[in-house]
């Protein structure tokens, strides 16, 4: 959509008319993005529309109907007192998560800043990693309990990891001379951070925050499927030992709508974040 604005002309410095573009949400690029958007969902439509189809006619109590799944889903979730069950998981997801994202950054920082001891824990750093948090799963439970505080440690433990090595390498890869440049212009300490250190080494971090996404809400589950007496897990794994397999699929449903909301937020926070970075890059691929 455009509207005519007054500009003077560069000759007689009389003022004329000239279009300007409005960012309107109708405009013909917005609808064709939407579009384009809507279009990337046809194979999960195709196959929820199969699964239909392909179920109506099933008599197996380990494979009901989707037509039975979706009304047990809207008696339980929307209208049934389950969602408690999943209040309970986001708020253990929510706490190890941030508490593991923000551990992660700062550790980080120190470890980039400390280089020497940076290499001292590098072997004990690795060794963690490479081991898996549902192996020290009973451990934890047996020091803590099988309570709130087991379940946001463990998903520390298993989260942390990939913010905090991105954070590392994202640090790392900040240009040497534009931290020359900043000293030469006797910058703060904050400003530096700021102005150089932080937009070099987001996009990087912001990778390790969406990687640890991902695993917080698999260890989330895993916390609540082994040791638990509330949660998602534990409402699924419940069902499924009560032979109340419908129960069980408007669970596993749940908890796909609810990992795919959690990284739809993250990346609409990640585009704010990072606007800049991706403003660059799209600009890169038209030059």
């Amino acid at each position: 959509m455009a509207t005519v604005v007054e500009s003077p002309n560069a000759e007689t410095g009389v003022a004329t008319a000239g279009p300007r573009r409005t960012s309107a949400w109708y405009s013909p690029r917005r609808l064709l993005r939407a579009a384009s958007r809507i279009w990337q969902l046809w194979f999960l439509a195709a196959v929820c529309v199969a699964w239909w189809f392909v179920s109506e006619d099933s008599t197996s109590p380990y494979f009901p109907p989707l037509h039975d799944i979706v009304v047990r889903l809207w008696d339980l979730w929307v209208v049934g007192d389950a969602l408690p069950t999943l209040e309970s998981s986001l708020e253990h997801f929510g706490i190890g998560y941030a508490l593991a994202g923000a551990l992660g950054i700062l550790l980080g920082a120190v470890l980039w800043r400390l280089p020497r001891t940076h290499t001292a824990f590098s072997p004990l750093l690795y060794f963690i990693y490479v081991l898996p948090a549902v192996a020290i799963l009973p451990a934890v439970s047996a020091i803590l309990g099988y309570g709130t505080s087991m379940k946001v440690t463990i998903i520390v433990l298993a989260t942390i990891w990939p913010t905090l090595l991105n954070t590392i390498d994202g640090l790392r890869n900040v240009d040497p001379v534009k931290l020359d440049v900043a000293k030469v212009l006797r910058m703060s300490t904050v400003r530096t951070v700021r102005s150089v250190v932080l937009p070099n080494a987001m996009p990087q971090i912001m990778a390790g925050l969406r990687n640890s996404l991902q695993v917080a809400i698999i260890m989330m589950v895993v916390s609540e499927l082994v040791a638990s007496t509330s949660g998602i897990g534990f409402f699924i794994l419940n069902a499924q030992q009560n032979f109340q397999f419908t129960d069980m699929w408007t669970g596993i449903i749940v908890l796909g709508l609810m990992g795919s909301a959690l990284t739809a937020i993250f990346v609409g926070i990640e585009r704010i974040v990072l606007r800049w970075y991706l403003a660059a890059r799209a600009a890169e691929r038209r030059s």
